[in-house]
């Protein structure tokens, strides 16, 4: 999707309906520096507002994510090229978060194998090494609490049995067996047990 178009869409339709920025954010109960970032092109209007923003600017979704006004005849495939879009980016942002998972895991698990090595083979008070491996064990735990709230939130787990895609909750997420992004969890559809791979969207 062009954010750039679609911002000065926004734009015009507002100023076809006489409202400033302050007046649409106002009546969407935003800022209206959210509004001048959507206008500019920075970002687009959260999915939990767009039902409203066409309202207001008298547009269909499809128009908004188009950045135009769409004839009949080409509603339907403008309708599917814009799902389409949007699955493109939940799976491009889920992707994201998945790489700053590893991002934040993996040197941390580094740093904490050389302090805990330190704490083993150099020579230091006692209460000192106690400190060190105290701190090793609280910043890889609390970094694992991190990681598995980032894993649960991108995407979806696949059951294997019924192939229902979900998201469950954290603390199923983190209490599962798990081999890398893969955990033995029950599925809410089936009812079944199953090793459920992590998936990026919903449908296929």
């Amino acid at each position: 999707m062009d954010q750039n178009k679609i911002g000065k869409f926004i734009a015009t339709c507002r100023k076809e309906q006489g409202m400033t920025q302050a007046v649409l954010a106002e009546r969407l109960g935003i800022s209206d520096r959210a509004v001048s970032k959507w206008e500019t092109g920075k970002s687009l209007p959260d999915s939990g507002i767009m039902l409203e923003l066409c309202r207001l600017l008298k547009i269909n979704v499809n128009e908004l994510l188009s950045g135009e006004r769409i004839m009949a005849e080409s509603y339907d495939k403008r309708a599917e090229e814009n799902l389409l879009a949007m699955k493109r980016e939940v799976e491009e942002k889920n992707r994201q978060m998945l790489r700053t998972e590893y991002w934040i895991s993996f040197p941390t698990v580094i740093a904490g194998l050389v302090m805990a090595f330190v704490a083993s083979y150099i020579e230091m008070p006692v209460w000192l090494r106690i400190v060190l491996i105290v701190f090793v064990f609280v910043m890889i735990f609390t970094v694992a609490f991190i990681a598995v709230g980032i894993e649960q939130k991108a995407g979806y787990y696949e059951c294997q049995h019924c192939h229902h895609r979900y998201v469950p909750t954290y603390w199923q997420t983190n209490l599962a067996m798990h081999m890398g992004r893969t955990r033995y969890m029950k599925c809410p559809e089936c009812g079944k047990r199953s090793w459920q791979k992590k998936v990026l969207t919903k449908e296929d």
